[in-house]
């Protein structure tokens, strides 16, 4: 067991660089496994996650190099088709290892996918498109494993999704790149991260094009080569060290990034009153006198995104007046709330009076249950105060150490190893800018 032990009230001031991004990365190791061929990921973040997926793909059969923050991924030939239980139980990504499965073996053996308990995240979106393309899909509750077979290739389909669907739409372009015929998904997802995956698969040989925002068109192809791609920065990243500079009345510059994918984030933290400034190099972040109350709800992109509702719930704590933020995408993403409440925030959990609430939220209705709440009332500014807090998933992660940054005295922080997931060496990027954490090991 890992803690933290952070010491508050210090100014995060500095230059900082963020990790390639971990919804990038991760998906591309699944593309590599494509091709017979070599692929070069760089920029990848050496987090835990995606040292799992390595794991998952040497135990299929192939070889992974990695150094510094370069990874060359080859598998000539996939010797096994069934994913590890204990694997899969610790990512939710490994679910896509079955495009490479089916596309090269006919079959996959995938168990029910774990990661961070953040709602059901239900696998109804992807197994319905699966079972369109010719797929045979039978969930064995008693091990807890999908088994899906095909007779002959991939069949292209014309696909809708009921409603968005990150990981959904990449597994089935991913499914479909090597599918003979067309395959045309609608209402897919626009996040920037898909689009660079859909620019991997083009440079590995494939034909896939967003032709209208949300439709999407893959001409199936005979064979994907090797290739090698750049991991774009973390946008996650971005908004978490932006939130840190302004939450402690500090200044800092973000080096090597853009506004792209940022644009809902800028706009809400202009609002807000928290001080930034583009430049040709990065961004800077700063306090700028005070932070206003803001009403913000989550949604699929271009909206505000979900992993960001967490640190802006902190940057809220310190807002004047009443702040809403109500999260329409997952069904139970406040866990964390309990923790700051041992800070000395105020905050109220509730759930708002919604018209049409199966179009409105983004979750599937009957996964929802009657004591989880959608929405909460963040009243500032608060003076946040130590205490011994546990993390309970990757983003709730990052968003306790943003309050433990600007708390008062000295916090511990359990369970550290959900924040590793998702950031490479947090602790010393915050203390090179000045933060006052250190990591103990039991």
């Amino acid at each position: 067991m890992e803690t933290f032990v952070i010491k508050g009230g210090k100014k995060l001031k500095g230059t900082i660089s963020v990790s390639g991004s971990k919804n990038v990365a991760l998906k591309a190791l699944v593309a590599a496994c494509l091709t017979d061929e070599e692929v070069i990921i760089e920029n990848i973040p050496l987090i835990s996650d995606f040292m799992v997926m390595v794991e998952i793909i040497r135990e299929l059969g192939g070889r992974v190099r990695i150094k510094d923050h370069t990874a060359v991924i080859r598998i000539k030939k996939i010797k096994k088709t069934k994913i590890s239980l204990e694997k899969a139980a610790s990512i939710r990504t490994s679910l896509m290892f079955m495009a490479p499965l089916l596309a090269r073996c006919g079959r996959a053996v995938i168990p029910n996918p774990g990661g961070c308990r953040i709602g059901a995240r239900p696998m109804d979106r992807i197994i319905a498109g699966i079972k369109k393309m010719g797929v045979k899909a039978f969930y064995n509750s008693k091990d807890g494993y999908f088994y899906l077979s095909l007779k002959n290739k991939m069949k292209p389909m014309i696909y809708r999704f009921k409603k968005n669907t990150h990981t959904g739409t990449e597994t089935l372009i991913l499914s479909s790149v090597l599918a003979k015929g067309k395959t045309i998904l609608e209402n897919a997802a626009e996040e920037p991260e898909v689009s660079e995956l859909i620019n991997l698969l083009n440079l590995m040989g494939a034909d896939v094009k967003r032709i209208e925002r949300r439709k999407i068109v893959i001409n199936g192809v005979e064979k994907l080569h090797g290739t090698k791609f750049r991991i774009s920065p973390d946008r996650n990243e971005v908004v978490t060290f932006a939130i840190a500079a302004i939450i402690t009345k500090g200044d800092v510059f973000i080096k090597d990034v853009n506004t792209k994918g940022l644009e809902e984030f800028l706009d809400t933290l202009k609002k807000a009153g928290g001080g930034f400034e583009k430049r040709k190099n990065g961004i800077r972040f700063y306090y700028d006198n005070g932070i206003n109350s803001t009403k913000v709800t989550t949604s699929f992109y271009p909206g505000f995104m979900t992993d960001w509702q967490g640190p802006w719930l902190i940057l809220m704590t310190q807002g004047k007046g009443a702040s809403v933020i109500h999260e329409t995408v997952y069904e139970n993403r406040f866990g964390y709330v309990e923790e700051l409440l041992k800070m000395g925030a105020r905050i109220k959990l509730y759930n708002p009076k919604v018209k049409r609430a199966e179009k409105f939220y983004n979750f599937n209705l009957e996964d929802n249950k009657p004591w989880y709440k959608h929405a909460v009332k963040i009243y500032g500014p608060s003076n946040l105060h130590n205490a011994a807090i546990n993390i309970s998933d990757l983003r709730a992660g990052a968003t306790l150490v943003l309050a433990a940054l600007a708390a008062e005295g000295e916090n511990i922080i359990f369970g550290v190893e959900h924040l590793d997931r998702g950031y490479e060496n947090f602790d010393k990027r915050l203390e090179t800018l000045g933060g006052n954490v250190k990591r103990i090991k039991e």
